[in-house]
C-alpha cells in the first residue's frame, strides 16, 4: 500500500480513483499542514501533494526518504525543486488539462475588469465620495477592434486567445517557437516578435511558464516599449515580472492599467501595488471555482494510479 500525503485540505469528491492500494493522509480541521508537520510527517509517505505555492525542497525531500513520487496540485512546478527530485529519483507530475479553461477565463475578467474599471467604480461607489456619472469622466477603454498580445501561446495563451477572438480583438502573440499555421488560422493570430508585440499591443497578456529564462521576462525596459494605453495581464507566474518596474509604471502613468493573480512573494504583495487605482489585484484565483478546484483534484489523482499502476495517463515533468 502507498501512502499519499496531502498538504492541504481537499474535498473527498475529487479523490474517489484512489483505491485500496492507498492511505491517504490530509488535513481535517484546517486549511493546510504547515511546513513543520510537513517535515514531521513526510519520512512515512511514498507520495507528496504540494500546492502550487507550497514549496517543496531540498529539506523535504530529504527528510522524505520513501518519496517516490511529487504529484504537484497545479500546472507550474516552480514550487518544486525539480532538479533535486530528479537527482533523488523522485518523480513529479502536474495538472496541465484541468487548469486551461479556468485559467484562460480569468485572464479574460481581469482583462475586461481592468479595461472597464469594474474594481475601481465599485471600490469608489461604497465610498462617501463616490464616483464621477459624467458622460467622459473615470472613462475604462473599449476591447471591441483593439490588440491582444499574448507572450506564450500554449494550452492557456490559445484559450485566451479563443475568448478574445469572440470578443472582437486582434490576436498577435510570441512564443520559444512559431505555432504551426493551422494553429494561428484558428485564432487569425500573427507572431510577431517580443519588441513588436510590446509597442503595439492595446491589451498584454503574459502565459509563458516560470523558468531561469523567463525570470523577469518584463521589466523597465518592457514597460516603457508599451503604450502609455497599455493593458497589463499577468495570470502566469509572478517571477516573470520585475514588480518593482510595474508599480512604478503603473504610477507615472507609462501604462494605463494591470489585471494581477500572480505575484513574486505570494501571498505578500508589493505594497505600492495596494494604494494604485489603475490596477486590478486577485489572490491567484485563476482556477479557483469549486468545480475546477475537484477536477484538479481528480487530475493529481489520476496522475498518482496511473504512476503506480498504468491505469490513467500521466503527465510527468522530470
Amino acid at each position: 500500500m502507498k501512502k499519499v500525503l496531502i498538504a492541504y485540505r481537499l474535498k473527498p469528491e475529487g479523490l474517489t480513483a484512489f483505491n485500496e492500494n492507498y492511505e491517504i493522509t490530509l488535513p481535517k480541521d484546517k486549511s493546510y499542514f504547515t511546513k513543520e508537520e510537513i517535515l514531521e510527517l513526510i519520512p512515512e509517505y511514498e507520495v507528496f501533494v504540494p500546492n502550487f505555492s507550497f514549496y517543496t525542497d531540498k529539506e523535504i525531500m530529504d527528510r522524505g526518504t520513501k518519496l517516490e513520487l511529487i504529484s504537484n496540485f497545479g500546472v507550474g512546478f516552480n514550487n518544486i525543486d525539480v532538479e533535486y527530485a530528479t537527482q533523488k529519483g523522485i518523480a513529479v507530475t502536474n495538472i496541465p488539462n484541468t487548469t486551461t479553461e479556468p485559467t484562460a477565463e480569468f485572464a479574460f475578467a481581469l482583462l475586461l475588469g481592468a479595461a472597464r474599471r469594474v474594481g475601481y467604480y465599485d471600490r469608489k461607489l461604497r465610498t462617501p465620495e463616490g464616483v464621477s456619472w459624467g458622460v467622459y469622466s473615470e472613462s475604462g477603454l473599449s476591447v471591441y477592434g483593439k490588440t491582444l498580445g499574448i507572450i506564450g501561446m500554449g494550452r492557456i495563451g490559445q484559450s485566451l486567445a479563443r475568448r478574445a477572438v469572440a470578443s472582437g480583438m486582434h490576436i498577435i502573440y510570441n512564443n520559444r517557437n512559431r505555432l504551426a499555421e493551422s494553429i494561428e488560422n484558428q485564432y487569425n493570430a500573427r507572431y510577431v516578435s517580443k519588441e513588436e508585440l510590446l509597442k503595439t499591443a492595446d491589451y498584454i497578456s503574459l502565459n509563458a511558464p516560470s523558468t531561469p529564462e523567463t525570470y523577469h521576462l518584463i521589466g523597465e525596459k518592457e514597460f516603457n516599449m508599451m503604450k502609455p494605453t497599455a493593458i497589463f495581464i499577468n495570470t502566469a507566474r509572478g517571477d516573470l515580472v520585475d514588480e518593482k518596474a510595474m508599480a512604478k509604471a503603473l504610477k507615472d502613468g507609462r501604462i494605463w492599467a494591470a489585471g494581477l493573480d500572480v505575484y513574486d512573494n505570494e501571498p505578500h504583495i508589493l505594497p505600492e501595488l495596494l494604494v494604485l487605482d489603475n490596477v486590478l489585484l486577485a489572490p491567484h484565483a485563476g482556477t479557483k471555482t469549486v468545480e475546477d478546484r475537484i477536477a484538479m483534484s481528480e487530475e493529481m489523482v489520476q496522475n498518482i494510479v496511473g504512476f503506480y499502476e498504468g491505469t490513467y495517463p500521466v503527465s510527468r515533468v522530470n
